[in-house]
């Protein structure tokens, strides 16, 4: 699923169950369970200002550029990982607009933009020219599975009850 439309194939039935990071307030949509818990780190270029310190803060962000996401992404959605504002309330400048992770990477790699990510990139997305630092202020990120309402169905109910077994304290 691409950020720029994060419901999209769920809503046209083109798959029946996703993971998407919270929050997600969509009156349509049904949130499982947990099922990811991430660090957000900050993605830049290797030859940004901020890519020599060891970490950064949300504040920082006033003096970056982020990019911007399509019409199809509600605004809580995108805040919860790219806020419109420091924690000071400095706004946060959005730069070129993105549809793909792939077109991230591209305008990081080109020094374009920084983008908050989760640590899952870190992880799959390594790329040269890039650089990954910690968010030491930020929040955690969190990821659960998300349905459509209706109508029910015995897939769903299993994976999400499974998912739920494997992540309840025991």
């Amino acid at each position: 699923m691409h950020f720029s439309d994060p419901f999209g194939a769920l809503r046209a039935g083109e798959v029946d169950l996703q993971t998407c990071w919270l929050p997600v307030r969509e009156p349509d949509l049904t949130v499982g369970p947990v099922v990811i818990t991430d660090p957000l780190l900050l993605m830049l270029s290797t030859s940004h200002p901020l890519a020599d310190r060891p970490s950064v803060s949300l504040e920082d962000l006033g003096d970056c550029v982020v990019p911007q996401v399509g019409p199809a992404t509600p605004s809580y959605w995108e805040e919860a990982v790219h806020p419109f504002h420091t924690p000071s309330g400095r706004p946060i400048p959005r730069g070129p607009t993105v549809t793909t992770f792939q077109e991230i990477q591209a305008v990081v790699a080109a020094n374009q933009a920084v983008c908050v990510v989760f640590a899952e990139a870190y992880r799959y997305y390594q790329r040269p020219g890039i650089t990954y630092r910690p968010i030491h202020d930020a929040p955690q990120g969190q990821w659960a599975l998300i349905w459509r309402n209706a109508p029910e169905n015995t897939f769903v109910q299993a994976f999400t009850q499974a998912a739920h077994d494997i992540h309840s304290p025991r």
